[in-house]
């Protein structure tokens, strides 16, 4: 069958102009119940740098959806979606990219999916995995070694899982050794941006931020959501407002009971409320949220321990080390000299 054929079979001709080289081919691979915002995000904003204002075709940009049968594609919401072409070779792309899907499907993965990315490993195609895409690519022994960006509600699993990998759970993504990875969601926008950027230009590569109403392109060295945020959206006003406020003066000496004050509340009454809705004290919750910022701090960036120590609250590095070792069984110091030789 070849490729046209594949293509009216999809419903869908790629319109392409002759004689222009494109600067960047990407493969899809698309995960059983696979969740479609990543996909999307991450396809529209190759569509939108792939030609002039908004025309859509694969000029400066390819890119096809591939499988081993031709099969529908269901995602997680039900809608299908119809690959282009069955596996070729890996080296006719210059990235494969596998979105991921709900865990709960994970067994209906081709087996021919593996060997693909192996194949596209070998021969040294990087390989970037979209929110329980870097499921696939661990399962493909791709990720041993290697930091990467797990959305924190998964990060237990995938430890436990592929306890050789680096799972990171508050990065936006993660470059390393010809791997990519992020969380899902928007964050699949602000990879394909970064990986655009570096091979068409970041005029191209941001072209379709705009387009797509997005604020700005963030940085991998963004923090990513954390898990106290839930709390923000948890239906109680005055938990809600308490983590705001909480986030608002990480590195400020303020107290609970002023917090409570902020509130108009009593600190028994923001007690009980946090109990009930996080199972701790806000004492407790406001220094977990600050022992986290640090510890991305301690991996995202070449900060020594005394500013961290201050830029989350602490008020001496000693009180700050104490704390640390007692959540992570380690002293800060330790715990990055031990998180950079991993790497």
């Amino acid at each position: 069958m070849t490729s046209l054929q594949l293509n009216k079979r999809s419903g869908f001709a790629p319109d392409l102009r002759p004689g222009i080289q494109p600067d960047i081919r990407i493969a899809f691979i698309l995960s059983p119940d696979f969740t479609l915002l990543p996909f999307a995000g991450f396809i529209e904003a190759v569509r939108h740098a792939a030609d002039e204002r908004d025309r859509s075709r694969q000029v400066y940009c390819h890119w096809s959806c591939l499988s081993a049968d031709l099969e529908p594609v269901r995602s997680s919401c039900g809608i299908e979606v119809l690959p282009w072409k069955t596996f070729d070779d890996p080296a006719n792309y210059d990235y494969v990219v596998v979105v991921g899907g709900l865990l709960s499907s994970f067994s209906r993965h081709s087996p021919e999916v593996f060997t693909y990315l192996r194949s596209a490993a070998a021969k040294g195609v990087p390989l970037v995995g979209l929110c329980t895409g870097s499921f696939v690519l661990a399962e493909a022994g791709q990720l041993d070694g290697v930091r990467c960006a797990v959305h924190v509600d998964h990060v237990a699993d995938f430890t436990d899982r592929y306890p050789h990998t680096l799972p990171l759970p508050n990065a936006i993504y993660t470059f390393d050794q010809d791997r990519i990875t992020c969380p899902g969601g928007t964050a699949a926008i602000d990879v394909a941006v970064e990986i655009l950027s570096q091979r068409c230009g970041v005029s191209r590569g941001t072209k379709g931020l705009s387009a797509m109403v997005v604020d700005q392109h963030r940085k991998a060295h963004h923090a990513g959501r954390m898990s106290f945020q839930e709390l923000e959206h948890c239906g109680d006003w005055r938990v809600e407002q308490a983590v705001l406020l909480m986030r608002q003066t990480l590195s400020e000496p303020i107290s609970i009971d002023q917090i409570a004050r902020k509130l108009s509340i009593s600190r028994r009454q923001l007690n009980r409320v946090f109990k009930a809705k996080s199972g701790k004290s806000p004492q407790e919750l406001w220094r977990d949220m600050r022992l986290e910022h640090a510890r991305w701090r301690l991996i995202n960036t070449s900060k020594n321990v005394t500013q961290i120590a201050h830029e989350c609250g602490f008020s001496d590095c000693a009180h700050f080390a104490r704390w640390f070792k007692r959540k992570h069984d380690c002293g800060p110091t330790a715990f990055r000299a031990e998180r950079q030789s991993a790497a």
